[in-house]
C-alpha cells in the first residue's frame, strides 16, 4: 500500500481534475506517461484518459464505485464510449451536473447532497448499487468535495461535526476521521485521489496531515 506525492498540471488540486475507483483511474488528456504510471501503480487501477463533457476537471464531474460510474447528461459520446471501456457508465439526465462535487460513495453505500434531485438518488441506488443517505459534512451540503472514501475509511473535513460524522458512518460503513490536505484545505477530495490499495496526495500536504490521511484510510 503506496501513498505518494504528485500534481496536476502544476496545481495540488488532483482530486480536481481525476478520479479514482478500486480498478479505475480516470484522467485528463495531457499527462505525462511518466504520471500516469506513477498513479497506476501506486492505486493499483488502470488508466482511462478522457475529458468529461469537454472538460478537464473530471473529478468534479464524475463519482463512482466498484460498481459503475456516474457521468452528467452533458458527456460527449466519444467520451462516454472510452469510459465504457474500464467501466459500467450510468449517463445522469439532470441539471446537476458536478456530480463528484454532490455525491460521496464506496461500495458500501453513499451520501448525497440534501437538496439532490430524484434522478440523483435514484441513480445512486440503481447504478452503484448502494443505499444512500442525504447529508452534509461540515454544516455544507458539498458532500463529495468535503469528503473522500475508500471501502477500508474515510476522512472528512475538519469542521465536520459529530453528528455528521455519525451519519456517514453508518451510511458507509467504515469509520471516518477528520482532517485537511494540502496545508489546511478543507475541501479534501480536492488534494486526494485513494482505493483501498493506496493513495495520491496534493504535493502541499503537510506531514501531519499525510499521518492523518494515511490512518484515515487504513493505508
Amino acid at each position: 500500500m503506496t501513498v505518494i506525492p504528485a500534481d496536476v498540471f502544476g496545481s495540488p488540486n488532483i482530486g480536481v481534475y481525476c478520479f479514482c475507483t478500486e480498478h479505475v483511474i480516470i484522467v485528463p488528456p495531457g499527462l505525462t506517461n511518466r504520471k500516469m504510471e506513477q498513479f497506476e501503480q501506486a492505486l493499483g487501477v488502470n488508466v482511462c484518459k478522457t475529458t468529461v463533457a469537454g472538460s478537464t476537471l473530471v473529478g468534479a464531474l464524475v463519482t463512482g464505485n466498484s460498481n459503475g460510474l456516474l457521468v452528467p447528461g452533458t458527456i460527449r459520446d466519444y467520451e462516454h464510449e472510452r469510459l465504457r471501456e474500464f467501466s459500467k457508465v450510468a449517463i445522469v439526465d439532470s441539471r446537476w451536473t458536478a456530480l463528484g462535487n454532490v455525491i460521496l460513495a464506496n461500495d458500501f453505500g453513499a451520501v448525497v447532497h440534501p437538496d439532490a434531485p430524484k434522478e440523483i438518488m435514484e441513480a445512486v441506488g440503481i447504478e452503484l448499487g448502494v443505499k444512500s443517505v442525504q447529508g452534509k459534512i461540515a454544516t455544507l451540503p458539498f458532500v463529495g468535495s468535503l469528503g473522500i472514501a475508500t471501502n477500508k475509511g474515510a476522512i472528512l473535513s475538519a469542521g465536520t461535526i459529530r453528528e455528521e460524522q455519525s451519519v456517514i458512518e453508518s451510511a458507509l460503513r467504515v469509520e471516518a476521521k477528520l482532517g485537511t490536505t494540502n496545508g489546511g484545505v478543507q475541501f479534501v477530495r480536492s488534494g486526494i485521489l485513494a482505493n483501498s490499495k493506496g493513495a495520491v496526495v496534493g504535493p502541499l500536504t503537510r506531514g501531519a496531515e499525510l499521518m492523518q490521511i494515511s490512518i484515515a484510510l487504513g493505508l
